[in-house]
């Protein structure tokens, strides 16, 4: 019930800022608005409201903005062709199409602004305290468990996650005794480091070096900052998370991150529960990472996305013409096909991962 609760509200909050993007940069460049919609298919809750109509619809996994004279080859009579969407400058229409994933971009900035201003910036706890250890790694091998504190190495006092990486380092494989905290007691450990490759975020391999396989405690403190302070620690934020998505999109397409890492809408909701759990700060991050997926996934150049339709105006306004309707409804039909497999793919993962964890149990 909570996943379902956090993935109406996120998605909700998500797809309104998209459509809201295309919706009020259309009205200021003066095209008339028709519908407003949260989700597609059948009419299930709607009001008008002046010039448009806004709809609540049937399946939620998105929303749309009709706007007036869009549909190509649509026959407008001369006296409303001002306020006719396929009759407005090319660089104007560029601008609608943008402004859905530019808002979600910007609405993951504005959010990650609200939460250093009221919670803090976030710093890591430098300590030595285990968070997680690796399954199969010698420090499970030996006895480490997560929540341990390491005290001493050979001998040498360690005070930072630091000092343990180097003195694990420098074993070179031989035998090294760790003392440790655990419960208010302290335990002596000996354990043999063993070469173990290197990966960065993405799985990728960069290199070897002697570890035990274990991960520091991930625990951090707030401290306050000022409103500047808090706009630049979101600015930073958000484009290291756009940078992140579009890197995972090429190395998802280099074939370095498997495809069965993918989710859809069963995974998002499930994350979106934990999250929930874990607090309203986690949700509204959670939300600012996933509109920046929703904004950068939308820019991709596939036909029926924003960002194919961004490309056909691209070359509208290089060839000073259109494109033909027969190539456009050809490349919209590829697009169709291309989301639906898509779709069809997130959701398998989806549901393999429940059997996967159900059998596991």
């Amino acid at each position: 019930m909570i996943s379902l609760v956090s993935f109406v509200i996120v998605l909700g909050v998500l797809i309104f800022v998209h459509e809201f993007g295309h919706f009020i940069v259309a009205k200021l460049f003066g095209v008339r608005v028709l519908k407003f919609s949260l989700g597609f298919g059948n009419k299930v809750v709607g009001r008008k409201w002046g010039e448009t109509e806004y709809l609540i619809s049937a399946f939620p996994l998105g929303g749309y903005v009709k706007m007036f004279g869009e549909q190509p080859g649509e026959e407008i009579p001369a006296g409303e062709r001002r306020r006719s969407f396929s009759h407005k400058p090319v660089w104007q229409r560029f601008c609608i199409v943008l402004a859905g994933p530019m808002f979600n971009l910007l609405f993951a900035l504005v959010l990650f602004f609200v939460m250093f201003a009221l919670a803090g910036l976030p710093e890591p706890v430098d300590t030595t305290t285990i968070g997680n250890v690796a399954p199969g790694s010698v420090a499970e091998r030996v006895g480490i468990r997560p929540g341990d504190r390491i005290l001493s190495i050979d001998g040498q006092g360690t005070t930072t996650w630091e000092q343990v990486s180097e003195l694990v380092r420098k074993s070179k494989g031989r035998e090294i005794t760790l003392v440790l905290e655990r419960g208010g007691k302290r335990i002596t450990i000996r354990a043999t480091p063993a070469m173990e490759k290197v990966k960065d975020i993405f799985g990728e391999v960069v290199g070897e070096r002697y570890m035990l396989g274990i991960i520091r405690s991930d625990k951090v403190r707030y401290e306050k900052a000022s409103l500047g302070k808090s706009v630049r620690a979101a600015l930073i934020q958000t484009w290291n998370l756009i940078f992140l998505t579009v890197m995972g999109i090429i190395k998802i397409l280099q074939r370095v991150v498997p495809a069965s890492e993918l989710g859809g809408p069963i995974r998002i909701a499930q994350m979106a529960g934990q999250q929930l759990e874990a607090g309203w700060m986690n949700l509204l991050y959670f939300m600012g990472l996933l509109s920046i997926n929703l904004g950068i996934l939308n820019l991709l150049p596939v036909p029926v996305l924003d960002g194919g339709h961004l490309a056909f105006l691209t070359i509208e306004g290089i060839r000073g013409k259109p494109l033909s309707d027969r190539a456009m409804e050809m490349a919209q039909r590829l697009g169709i096909a291309l989301l639906g497999t898509l779709m069809l793919f997130v959701f398998y993962n989806d549901i393999l991962r429940i059997v996967q964890r159900w059998m596991g149990s």
